[in-house]
């Protein structure tokens, strides 16, 4: 869904909302969990996970940079340990399996490092078998989404969303072969970079990514045990 709407969101929050509008059919169905791309995404998803009285965690993707030329990538690897190697490229450049090891055990320890900072002591989210949305706060390339969409599906998941504010139409359009439904709020024309949709993009901090995963968890908590809390009847 989507259309040529060139609206700028206020900020991600702004953009949150109206994006958890478009996602009103998820709500408050027990199988559906929330992934935020951190950190920019996050921010986005707390307002989905909120309004969906869904879980929220981050689903964290790092990029395995070519040795020397770290700007290319030659795959990425995942939460959960899921690697996904680009063998045209690592074959093209004639990398060793021993380069290719050395930086997927690098990044390995920095996307574990990163998922501590952010969780805690608390396990990861459950994948299998439930309805996954992924949320970042937009898309231009979408490699690191597809990335993620890939590591994803070694967790079995029921069903895969991709939910983002905005996105370039032709982001969008590839992702709706890849996976089950694709929400872009906006997609504008010519779209140029994420960034431009925003009045306010500044960069989200890892302590406001602690926050917010803790303040959703409160959230979806509050919203259930108001379901749950029996309605007196007046006499």
């Amino acid at each position: 869904m989507g259309g040529l709407m060139t609206e700028r969101f206020r900020d991600r929050a702004d953009a949150g909302k109206q994006l958890a509008a478009a996602l009103s059919e998820y709500a408050d169905k027990p199988r559906v969990r929330i992934l935020a791309l951190p950190r920019g995404g996050v921010p986005v998803a707390y307002e989905v996970a909120c309004a969906l009285h869904a879980p929220l965690d981050v689903f964290i993707v790092r990029k395995l940079g070519v040795p020397g030329r770290e700007e290319l990538a030659m795959g990425a690897i995942a939460s959960g340990g899921v690697v996904i190697l680009n063998q045209d490229v690592i074959n093209a450049l004639r990398i060793s399996d021993y380069a290719v090891d050395e930086v997927t055990r690098a990044e390995l320890s920095e996307l574990h490092r990163r998922e501590r900072h952010y969780r805690g002591d608390r396990p990861a989210p459950d994948i299998a078998g439930n309805d996954v949305i992924v949320v970042d706060d937009g898309l231009a390339t979408g490699s690191t989404m597809q990335a993620g969409i890939a590591a994803l599906r070694e967790e079995n998941p029921r069903s895969i969303v991709v939910a983002v504010p905005v996105a370039a139409r032709e982001t969008c359009d590839v992702f709706r072969a890849e996976v089950d439904d694709v929400v872009c709020v906006r997609m504008p024309e010519p779209f140029q970079a994420v960034g431009l949709w925003y009045d306010n993009f500044s960069q989200t901090t890892d302590e406001e990514v602690q926050h917010l995963l803790d303040a959703a968890r409160d959230c979806v908590h509050t919203v259930a045990a108001a379901a749950e809390r029996p309605v007196r009847k007046r006499k």
